[in-house]
């Protein structure tokens, strides 16, 4: 193998390495010293959908969101509440019309969700499955 070969083969390891598959699932993720041990499809939607400000135990849900423009974003919503970013976005504006909700924080990337996800007992986020470690509990696993 001559060295353009090698770096070539080396540049598209990094980038392989940099950027997580595009067709990896996504998961829910909490902090693992909160009591919540798994999440149903409804209940996270609740939560991303502003339906609900609290877990299943009652306890205040921190949730965490990703940029408008962000395809983690795109295929979290769409696996979890069958709406495209433009009727997400639409739903909440309409809901932050009202005044009486606000849509979950964005964050600026998976990184970000994970370090506040892991400071937070009772945050919640969502990432690529191959981003997680043990940092972090699983609670709903959203299949492509």
């Amino acid at each position: 193998m001559n060295a353009t070969t090698k770096h070539l083969l080396g540049c598209v390891l990094a980038l392989m390495l940099a950027h997580p598959p595009a067709h990896a699932d996504i998961v829910v993720v909490v902090n693992p010293a909160s009591p919540i041990k798994s999440m149903s499809v409804q209940q996270v939607s609740d939560l991303y959908l502003g339906r609900s400000r609290v877990f299943p135990n009652g306890e205040y849900a921190l949730v965490f969101d990703l940029p408008r423009d962000s395809v983690v974003r795109e295929r979290f919503f769409l696996s979890l509440t069958g709406m495209v970013p433009q009727q997400v976005n639409a739903y909440w504006s309409r809901l932050m019309f009202t005044g009486q909700v606000l849509p979950p924080q964005p964050m600026p990337d998976e990184r970000t969700v994970l370090q506040l996800v892991r400071r937070n007992p009772g945050a919640i986020g969502y990432v690529h499955e191959n981003s997680v470690d043990a940092t972090v509990r699983v609670v709903l696993k959203l299949k492509e």
